[in-house]
């Protein structure tokens, strides 16, 4: 582990070392780069991060090259109708000398990949819930602590979709934020052919490792930020919460509900990664609007008045921006 004489050298390291992973990356997923660019913030942000897209959008691929550029453990867990609470966390087992022992279960890794998790029912999704927010499961009434660094990052069909189970409003709200993946452009998908259809192999180099992601995750905790942009981003969530004080008129028009305190704080925590990776040491306004899409269009529910005249999330977002 390398040691920075001052956090502006630690930034700048920083900066260089995401350039180095988006390059490498960028051998194996064609496009995608602010996709790519947003789970790299959430995991220097100590978040976790749910991709959306129809099948075959590489959203599995994506995750697992991720974690093969960083020097850390990985599982996926596919989720099914039929995946119980206990597959995922682990069981206590009786074992040869008639005692209990538990099994840990794939959720002790530092990257969980848990693929189609709209796919299992509400009971299985909850078991997440506290895995994801205090980074520890209980079994048998005792606490099993979970690898530092640990995050979750979720794969999940539009719900539009059949067999799927839309997230609880309290799961969702775990996650700092929400991607969506398109489509490639014609040229995309030539080099996605042309990439995938040859012989040929691209091996990724390991390029950060676990302690190295705790400092740097400490390093944006110290990023200052000025007061300005700290009440834009309060400003900002407070828009959404319609019949109360500070609330836009399209979101007294067209949400059930708006964004709670986290999304502040996850504006303000991705603002600073993300102004870091620009080369400022300190956010400004453009990159709090910057994060808000990922941020809040998974934290406000739209009314029947919005479903009805097609308005989505993203168009609101635009709006009160």
């Amino acid at each position: 582990m390398q040691l920075y004489a001052n956090d502006i050298e630690a930034a700048n390291a920083l900066r260089d070392s995401v350039d180095e992973i988006k390059k490498a990356i960028g051998t194996i997923i064609v496009g995608q780069d602010d996709v790519v660019e947003k789970l790299i913030i959430s995991i220097l942000c100590n978040g976790h991060t749910l991709l959306v897209g129809v099948p075959g959008l590489a959203k599995t691929l994506l995750v697992k090259t991720i974690s093969d550029a960083l020097q850390l453990s990985f599982k996926r867990i596919q989720f099914t109708p039929d995946l119980m609470p206990s597959d995922i966390t682990g069981a206590e087992i009786l074992n040869e000398q008639r005692q209990f022992q538990f099994l840990k279960g794939p959720i002790f890794a530092n990257i969980i990949l848990a693929d189609e998790i709209n796919r299992t029912p509400p009971k299985t999704q909850a078991a997440l819930l506290e895995a994801m927010q205090e980074r520890n499961i209980t079994a048998g009434g005792v606490n099993y602590k979970l690898p530092s660094p640990f995050f979750v990052l979720a794969t999940q069909n539009p719900i539009e979709q059949e067999g799927t189970y839309p997230l609880p409003e309290a799961q969702l709200d775990r996650f700092m934020f929400m991607v969506t993946l398109d489509y490639p452009s014609f040229d995309e998908e030539v080099r996605i052919v042309r990439n995938t259809t040859g012989a040929a192999s691209v091996e990724l180099s390991k390029l950060l490792g676990a302690e190295e992601i705790l400092n740097f995750q400490a390093l944006v905790r110290r990023v200052p930020v000025p007061d300005n942009v700290l009440e834009y981003a309060v400003g900002l969530v407070q828009k959404t919460r319609p019949g109360k004080q500070g609330a836009a008129s399209q979101a007294n028009q067209f949400l059930a509900y708006g964004a709670g305190p986290r999304a502040s704080q996850f504006l303000i925590l991705g603002a600073k990664c993300h102004a870091l990776l620009r080369g400022k040491y300190s956010p400004d306004i453009e990159d709090v609007k910057a994060m808000a899409p990922c941020v809040l269009r998974h934290r406000i529910l739209r009314n029947y008045k919005a479903e009805a005249e097609g308005i989505q999330q993203d168009e609101l977002i635009r709006q009160l921006l």
